[in-house]
């Protein structure tokens, strides 16, 4: 089927920057919008950014002018540049995507997948 696969994440130290990959793999035939969602200790899963298959970008209020969502349409691949890290941007980040995919009798459907997550620690 469709696999979604995070790297980047990583330790480093408050004002350092980091580079999250999630790279989708499998009978794809398009990609809609892909996002970026992120899930502290003790918090909900939030949306950080969403990026369209055009490459129209939105970003929560607390991560605007530090992280810039981006994404290569035929690598598959959406990236999040993260800069001026914080310590209160620690969290697990999961790539999200609504992707059309061919089933296996050749019809098209639509579903909504994640990645297994990548860590980000920041340190004060």
């Amino acid at each position: 089927q469709v696999q979604l696969v995070e790297s980047g994440g990583g330790l480093v130290q408050a004002g350092g920057s980091l580079r999250l990959s999630c790279a989708a793999s499998g009978s794809i035939f398009k990609i809609n919008a892909m996002g970026w969602y992120r899930r502290a200790p003790g918090k909900q899963r939030e949306l950080v950014a969403v990026i369209t298959s055009g490459g129209s970008t939105n970003y929560t209020d607390s991560v605007k002018g530090r992280f810039t969502a981006s994404r290569d349409n035929a690598k598959n691949t959406v990236y999040l540049q993260m800069n001026s890290l914080k310590p209160e941007d620690t969290a697990v980040y999961y790539c999200n995507a609504d992707i059309m995919v061919w089933s296996s009798s050749w019809t098209l459907y639509e579903n909504d997948y994640w990645g297994p997550g990548t860590q980000v620690t920041v340190s004060s």
